[in-house]
């Protein structure tokens, strides 16, 4: 794949340089791009004549709008494959979370139940990890949720399907940019009124947009406030079987839980337009969730050893996390259409949960009781800047630089009884994250036709961290070229073509690498101990990307994608059983396997009715479905996919806005069928079909006022997950349906 990469970026190279020379020389200056775009989206180059003088010999007069492209403009005018979806899109369903808003996306699926988000958001099928997420362009804090982020407080979210020099090509499926509304013709204040219900469990929420203006400089405050509450309950269902077929362990366990939370987010934004057209700005985001539970689960043993571990029990927790960054940046405008974008950020935050569980025995009385306690802290700095510069006709160059440095501390204390239950309990570890990028990259217009993005990133992290007087360190580097390239068919004016080859990678998470000990209850081969490992590599991809768009009236298109990629050092986790004080214990810990490849298909329509057929109902469609392939050297076969990789998904969804009254109704479908994966030689990891029926109904009062119902997974099916472990001549399997539930949601929204 290497070799095929540097063929290919010589042959576009040279082939370039011919059609340089052949093409008539083009005076022109291309562009900026925005400074919140990872590639600038401007109008393409033209052959047409200049304009001619007026009859009358005065120079006609020629209108520049300043206003930003349309999300589908965006789209077609960007060198590198990129999707924007803004307000509209994002306001549509009246989702509660930015998760619930990500699943309808092309390519793109959730893990964990439906409508509970928390089980990450992965592009292309691929797991957690591989897919970059952005806040305003830059790595949120670690341990920061989507969850927490309000869907009112974004103002649009890009998807980049390929990795781009100008952030971390830390990105083998994709990056998802999420951009945290900003002052852009914002003139009016917003009000929005919300209440979710979920089995008569009310979710209110409030939230607010104060713009304002005085002189130079510029504000606007968001704000949003909730406090809700949720119901889960569950059955797990644990088997152990020898060669035989002999069944040696039969238990269920049936748990439920009550939960209480609430969380406050603000993004207040500051923007200061210097004299000389040098613009500060700034952006912090303060982020507050609490959550209260009560939990209860029953063991239910037909099979087994004579005293089983507890009957019943009971527990409650606490846990609560505040997270505060702030992004700045100074945009300096140079001589000759040059730009200097110099970017600052800094932030912390602190997460802590305590939880008690007490054990009882058949006849009522206490077995045991366990005492948890986690905390930890981090703060971080970061810098960074571009420099953009027409070079030569047709040209963009731009070149820049990122520097993070990040620490961590993490506290975790396991009592039994009142007791240690390991010796690492109560141990508090520290970590301390540098990662130093820079990077290059021209955007070049060859003709009319043809613009390519060239881009080479070196990026290295280095992580040190002790644990109990115990330093570890793990050091990592990475070169990056990119290659991006996008063909609009001549006399296809709505057509074009794109091309990409990259090179990206994902490197080893923190808890991967150095986390405390994590400990199972009731540990098995089905629910071990968890740990990392400080001699992990980073994984290395090379990638291929081919996709045809054709685009239809302003905001409709069609497309039809492929990609490849071929990953080498892939990070997988082992199962082993250790010996400890405790006894035999069973310890899942990551290492490098080796090399994977994954490949796939995505189509894409999105229209309204009326630029098919004049006259149509005022209809908009919008449908996406994806397939993926993919295989793990060293894993047998059929089922040796990567894991949490489905092989399907498919979004399909109806806008209709009535004539006769201020109304539009309209709803989505977004399905995942099951999914088997052979992690390992001795492991298999299942789960069942995902299914999502969302509707909505949207009434507009006037201009300023409108209401929202809408109604989330209708379906309500049950979620299935399961795993089943082979070793020592035991099949232990563990199977687990959980409930889920149909949320309707009323929402008020004004302006003032």
């Amino acid at each position: 794949m290497n070799k095929i990469i540097s063929i290919a970026c010589l042959a576009l190279a040279g082939a370039s340089v011919q059609a340089l020379a052949q093409a008539p020389a083009v005076q022109e200056t291309p562009a900026t791009p925005a400074a919140d775009s990872p590639v600038s989206a401007r109008p393409a180059p033209t052959d047409k004549p200049a304009r001619p003088a007026a009859a009358d010999g005065k120079v006609q007069a020629v209108t520049i709008s300043g206003s930003r492209a349309g999300d589908t403009e965006s789209r077609r005018l960007s060198t590198a494959a990129k999707m924007v979806f803004g307000r509209e899109e994002l306001d549509r369903n009246g989702d509660s979370s930015v998760g619930e808003i990500l699943k309808r996306l092309p390519g793109v699926t959730l893990g964990g139940p439906p409508g509970r988000g928390g089980g990450g958001v992965r592009m292309r099928g691929l797991g957690n990890g591989y897919t970059q997420m952005l806040v305003n362009g830059e790595r949120p804090p670690a341990g920061f949720s989507l969850e927490s982020l309000a869907p009112e407080q974004v103002e649009r979210i890009e998807v980049i399907r390929g990795p781009v020099a100008e952030h971390s090509t830390q990105a083998i499926a994709g990056t998802i940019n999420i951009v945290l509304r900003d002052g852009y013709q914002q003139k009016d204040v917003q009000i929005r009124v919300a209440d979710s219900i979920e089995q008569n469990r009310h979710t209110p929420s409030v939230g607010i947009t104060l713009p304002g203006k005085a002189g130079a400089l510029t504000w606007l405050l968001n704000a949003n406030a909730q406090s809700g509450r949720q119901h889960d309950d569950s059955i797990t269902d644990y088997d152990d079987t020898n060669l035989g077929g002999l069944l040696l362990k039969d238990q269920s366990v049936y748990a439920d839980s009550d939960r209480k939370s609430r969380g406050i987010f603000m993004s207040p934004r500051l923007s200061y337009r210097f004299d000389n057209g040098d613009t500060l700005n700034f952006q912090p985001f303060l982020a507050h969730n609490e959550t209260d539970g009560d939990n209860r689960s029953r063991l239910i043993q037909r099979a087994g050893p004579p005293e089983r571990e507890y009957a019943l029990a009971v527990g409650n927790s606490h846990a609560s996390s505040t997270f505060f960054r702030g992004f700045g940046n100074w945009l300096v405008r140079l001589e000759k259409g040059a730009k200097l974008d110099v970017k600052f950020g800094f932030g912390g935050g602190r997460s802590e949960s305590d939880s008690l569980r007490n054990q009882y025995a058949e006849d009522g009385t206490l077995k045991d009781y366990f005492n948890d306690h986690d905390e930890s802290r981090q703060r971080g700095l970061s810098t960074g800047g571009k420099y953009t510069t027409p070079l030569f006709p047709g040209h963009l160059l731009a070149a820049g630089w990122d520097v993070e440095n990040g620490h961590r501390e993490q506290t975790t204390i396991a009592l039994v009884n009142g007791r240690n239950q390991f010796a690492e309990s109560g141990a508090t570890l520290t970590a301390d994250t540098r990662r130093i990028a820079a990077y290059a990259q021209d955007e070049w217009d060859i003709n009319a036709q043809w613009s390519v993005y060239l881009g080479l990133r070196w990026e290295g992290i280095r992580t040190t961290s002790n644990n109990r007087g115990n330093e570890i360190q793990n050091s990592s580097s990475v070169w990056s070229p990119v290659l991006h390239s996008v063909w609009r068919i001549p006399g296809h004016d709505k057509d074009q073509i794109r091309a990409a080859l990259t090179q990206s990678y994902k490197a080893p998470q923190l808890n991967d690498l150095i986390a405390v000990p994590t400990y199972s209850q009731l540990n098995s081969a089905t629910r071990p101990d968890r740990t990392g490992n400080p001699n992990l590599k980073p994984e290395l991809a090379q990638g291929l990307d081919l996709a045809y768009e054709h685009y239809l009236g302003k905001s409709g298109i069609l497309s039809a994608s492929g990609f490849l990629r071929k990953i080498d050092d892939l990070q997988r986790r082992e199962l082993t059983l250790r010996q400890t004080a405790q006894g035999l214990r069973w310890l899942s810990s990551p290492s490098n396997v080796g090399s994977a490849r994954t490949s796939g298909i995505e189509l894409e329509a999105k229209f309204q009715l009326a630029e098919l057929s004049p006259g149509a109902p005022n209809v908009d469609l919008r449908a996406n479905y994806s397939h993926f392939w993919s295989s793990v050297d060293g894993i047998p076969g059929p089922d040796n996919r990567l894991d949490q990789q489905a092989r399907q998904t498919a979004n399909l969804g109806l806008d209709y806005r009535l004539k006769a009254v201020p109304l539009t109704v309209g709803g989505s479908y977004n399905w995942t069928p099951a999914i088997r994966v052979q992690t390992s030689l001795d492991e298999v990891a299942t789960t069942g079909v995902k299914r999502q029926f969302d509707v909505y109904g949207l009434w507009k009062f006037n201009v300023n006022t409108q209401l929202r119902l809408s109604a989330n997974n209708l379906m309500d099916d049950d979620y299935l997950s399961g795993r089943v472990v082979n070793t020592g001549g035991i099949a232990q399997a563990a199977a687990t349906a959980t409930r889920t539930f149909t949320t309707w949601a009323l929402r008020l929204e004004m302006k003032l």
